[in-house]
């Protein structure tokens, strides 16, 4: 792009001290031009770092960016999100991009309307070794069936310990669509969530039908004191068992292999991805499904 995307992040808490604010700053494509958060004193702090401005609220934001950055809550992130894809603000979604269907409908619906780009921040999504071994497995073809374990005590200590909402929504929102969008992008689309179960100690345990026959299992919790904790998924059929690797891409980088995309999107006018508003549709849809089937 000739020049930088101006972009605004709306939130200061950890994710975006690590993530959002470093990369956004660091890319050559993009500039962080603006802060919100909740806390005044928690988005001075982290604007000052990275020469940002500091908004007074979400409106003074979206009047000076061409882009929106969110580290929030999925109830905070999609009111705003809706807001700015309606002035015409590409959008970089964390996920779950909303807290009910209903909203990350009409999120969708306003990002369509208005045609911008929008990525979620599906991390291992922009792992360049997923992305090579999840085509190896769609060209081998055959699989049958496959399982994920993201097994952490996130929620007992470390940077994300006091995030009430991850508290109140546990690890089927939080680390669930992760899980999700791997076992699906391996094994087809999910079309079912066949069972769903959750523990009183917090560990959910979940069974799908994917499109074309295969059918996965997931293991979820944030409660258990790993370390370091188990983020895997594998897949088996005709060709074997194999899991995907993980070659130690850290976030940051596949932060900024996201940011990549983000900007070539924008600059093309390219509304389509892997990852767009309309995946994190899907998985808030199997996010709703495995809650309600949990609780009949």
């Amino acid at each position: 792009m000739d020049e930088q995307l101006r972009v605004g992040l709306v939130g200061a808490g950890p994710w975006a001290q690590l993530v959002h604010a470093p990369g956004l700053a660091d890319h050559p494509g993009t500039r962080l031009a603006s802060v919100w958060a909740r806390r005044p004193e928690a988005a001075a702090e982290l604007a000052h770092s990275y020469g940002a401005t500091v908004a007074a609220d979400p409106d003074e934001l979206l009047s000076t960016v061409d882009a929106v950055a969110f580290a929030v809550p999925p109830g905070v992130q999609a009111d705003i999100a809706v807001k700015a894809a309606r002035q015409g603000k590409h959008l970089i979604l964390e996920k779950p991009i909303a807290s009910t269907v209903d909203d990350a409908e009409r999120l969708a619906e306003a990002v369509d309307q208005s045609g911008v780009a929008s990525l979620v921040v599906l991390t291992r999504r922009f792992a360049p070794e997923t992305g090579e071994q999840l085509a190896q497995l769609r060209q081998a073809g055959g699989w049958v069936g496959g399982n994920a374990r993201w097994l952490t005590g996130a929620l007992l200590g470390g940077p994300f310990a006091d995030s009430p909402w991850r508290h109140d929504r546990g690890p089927l929102d939080d680390v669930g669509p992760h899980a999700f969008d791997l076992l699906d992008a391996a094994l087809g689309r999910i079309t079912d969530v066949i069972a769903a179960n959750r523990s009183e100690t917090g560990l959910w345990q979940l069974v799908f039908a994917h499109e074309g026959g295969a059918t996965s299992s997931a293991s979820l919790t944030m409660t258990v004191p790993l370390n370091p904790g188990i983020a895997e998924v594998s897949v088996y059929g005709e060709h074997g068992y194999r899991t995907l690797a993980d070659r130690g891409t850290t976030a940051q980088q596949c932060y900024t292999n996201l940011l990549d995309d983000f900007v070539a999107m924008v600059a093309s006018g390219t509304t389509t991805h892997r990852c767009d508003v309309h995946r994190g549709l899907h998985l808030q849809r199997i996010i709703d499904l495995a809650r309600r089937k949990a609780e009949s």
